[in-house]
């Protein structure tokens, strides 16, 4: 049993420490998830936390479209400001839920597409990416974390089929038709995985994956997608990866490549989402909280905390609330709206 639920209701010091602080309805800065279809005592209590701001659905979270429809309406009703609802739903390998959704192919096959026809690659990926809205805002969810703008250069098979293409220029483009279509339904895009996973061997969900190239090789591949789409995106997510010419800490913990990169050289004004602080590739930088708040001070806007209840516990525990004003406007950008012009 975890000390939430030994606490009576209301005497929880996670509440007091917020609430001693006087700080506003913000929305908070980490994203959590849950253990199964509905939500536990616990559940409530971690996710009214003021400190969390988000959740993450995975495919344990569903069943069926009736369950997953009371599932968002009353994690939508739990708090004020709601929770931003994500989900990992780009097609192919990865797509939370399938039952009752329509299958959507690996964005890989556009990439071949593009090859031989653009105009249909472009409507397709488009079509494919109202489809994922449309479908998701029908249950209340807001985010979709996709497009994935790494490069498929071959090496990284985590990513593979998951990436458009190994061209910039078309990882660009359909990029873009994708993310509009996103947008039409009323979804915002997170582009991942900042500045590119695509040429690194290891899998960052258990190790730290390291790319050696120089920065002019990464600035001319990997980074053009970021680049190119810019504040296009209203959100991009970044990776657990060491680019070891560049900066000796990983991106998603980075000043460097938050701050100086990111923010200062290609202006980028969205939400920035860390990617999950339980991967093995965030694990050199400590425990739970020594990595919340690592990559809080770069410069994330939201970070996951995932398949890890006592290392998020640790965290809203340890983690000293704190005015985030830009974050705060950044993050309600991406709540689910009516649809939007494409």
């Amino acid at each position: 049993m975890s000390k939430l639920k030994k606490r009576k209701k209301g005497d929880s010091p996670l509440f007091r420490k917020t609430r001693e602080k006087g700080d506003g309805p913000q929305v908070g800065p980490l994203m959590a998830d849950i253990g199964g279809l509905t939500l536990t005592a616990e559940d409530r209590e971690v996710l009214r936390h003021p400190l969390v701001g988000g959740l993450i659905l995975f495919a344990r979270n569903y069943s069926d479209p009736q369950q997953l429809k009371a599932l968002c309406v009353e994690l939508t009703k739990l708090k004020r400001p709601r929770l931003l609802l994500a989900v990992d739903h780009e097609g192919g390998r990865v797509q939370r839920f399938r039952v009752g959704f329509t299958r959507v192919p690996a964005m890989g096959s556009l990439g071949a597409v593009y090859n031989e026809d653009r105009r249909k690659a472009l409507a397709e990926a488009r079509r494919w990416g109202k489809t994922i809205g449309t479908e998701l805002a029908g249950f209340g969810i807001d985010l979709c974390f996709a497009p994935v703008l790494d490069r498929d250069t071959g090496q990284s098979q985590v990513i593979g089929d998951r990436a458009f293409s190994s061209d910039p220029a078309a990882i660009v483009a359909l990029a873009r038709s994708f993310s509009r279509g996103l947008a039409a339904a009323g979804l915002a895009a997170t582009g991942k995985h900042f500045p590119g996973h695509g040429a690194v061997t290891a899998d960052s969900h258990h190790e730290l994956p390291v790319d050696r190239r120089s920065w002019e090789e990464i600035a001319a591949t990997e980074l053009v997608p970021f680049a190119e789409l810019g504040n296009e995106l209203p959100s991009l997510m970044l990776a657990h990866v060491r680019y070891s010419a560049v900066d000796p800490t990983p991106a998603s913990l980075s000043r460097h490549w938050i701050q100086d990169v990111l923010r200062a050289r290609l202006k980028y004004d969205g939400a920035l989402f860390c990617d999950d602080l339980s991967m093995g590739g965030a694990a050199v930088a400590g425990g739970p909280l020594e990595r919340a708040q690592l990559a809080l001070a770069a410069g994330c806007d939201m970070i996951l905390v995932c398949n890890d209840r006592p290392g998020l516990l640790q965290v809203l525990e340890g983690l000293p609330p704190a005015e985030r004003a830009a974050a705060d406007r950044r993050l309600r950008k991406l709540y689910r709206r009516r649809g939007r012009r494409s």
